[in-house]
């Protein structure tokens, strides 16, 4: 389901040239993060596809990639257009949750894991990452592996682990020796879905009747290719996976972090904003560590990646 082998030696190729405009011409800077308590569900988003939320009095990190690097090694590999980390494990409030969507490098990362390892209550992960977790000091107790459709509850909160369209592997040998998903989150006054990693397919409408309609989905839109067009959506697939949801609104991400493919870097943010206008799906565009009160009337909607970039001054 993933890259075919194929494919490799041609994106290898596709790789070594020069693609402009993959990164902005300066480092972006995050915004600092406060942490602080709140009545009202919120959403801090960390790049990529890290995030803290935080509702019915938990906090929990959705596939908390909070390295310098993409990558198995920090010297080498995809760096954060960001010159300073978002935020350090230190700077977090207490963690009841981390939920993990797969096993890729920019959503599952050693070096956060460690770090978390004794300072979080529960890990809900799909099948096979326990022993990513375990490896690396994530006692056994802590650590729920589910498979998709099955749900688990955690105090006022249940979790589902939902389909997703991608694949797993972090070496040359363990291709597809793990499941990937994605996560469906509910109270009883909140709903929100987080995609993980994955292409478009049928699924998305089985979730959204099963689970939906959702406050908030945080949907896949960037690091595409004609190349691999089963495993990542393009952004006007993005705003169709928000449609089969039954989403009152969506947040893109995925993008704005590292460059993993060959697109220019604002090319996801905006076509999922002008696909998102021509089916009338309210988008909001938070910058990278702001915290938003995902259920409030008023939502971030500023292009700040313009003001980001010289090349759009």
């Amino acid at each position: 389901m993933g890259i075919k082998r194929q494919d490799v030696l041609p994106m290898l190729k596709k790789q070594l040239r020069r693609h402009p405009h993959r990164k902005p011409s300066r480092p972006l800077v995050p915004e600092e993060f406060i942490p602080s308590a709140s009545s009202e569900p919120r959403i801090t988003w960390f790049g990529h596809s890290a995030f803290l939320l935080q509702m019915n009095d938990m906090n929990i990190l959705l596939d908390p990639m909070l390295s310098q690097r993409a990558s198995p090694f920090q010297w080498i590999g995809p760096r954060r257009f960001a010159g300073t980390l978002p935020v350090t494990v230190d700077d977090l409030p207490p963690i009841d949750v981390v939920m993990l969507s797969h096993d890729h490098y920019d959503h599952l990362d050693y070096h956060s894991i460690k770090s978390l390892a004794d300072k979080v209550s529960r890990f809900f992960v799909p099948i096979g990452l326990a022993a990513h977790l375990t490896r690396w000091g994530v006692p056994a107790d802590r650590i729920t592996e589910m498979d998709w459709w099955e749900e688990s509850q955690l105090d006022e909160i249940r979790v589902a682990c939902t389909p997703s369209r991608h694949f797993s592997g972090r070496t040359l040998t363990d291709r597809d020796a793990t499941l990937w998903c994605s996560w469906a989150i509910r109270s009883q006054n909140t709903t929100l879905f987080f995609s993980g990693d994955g292409g478009y397919g049928p699924h998305f409408a089985e979730i959204g009747e099963k689970y939906g309609p959702f406050d908030l989905t945080l949907l896949e839109c960037g690091q595409y290719d004609e190349s691999w067009p089963f495993v990542h959506m393009t952004p006007e697939q993005t705003v169709q996976a928000a449609i089969d949801l039954r989403s009152r609104r969506m947040m893109p991400i995925h993008w704005g972090t590292f460059t993993l493919a060959f697109h220019t870097w604002t090319d996801p943010i905006e076509r999922v904003l002008a696909a998102g206008a021509q089916k009338d799906i309210t988008i909001m565009t938070p910058k990278i560590g702001e915290s938003v009160s995902f259920k409030s009337p008023i939502l971030p909607t500023e292009q700040w990646w313009e003001s980001a970039d010289s090349r759009s001054s």
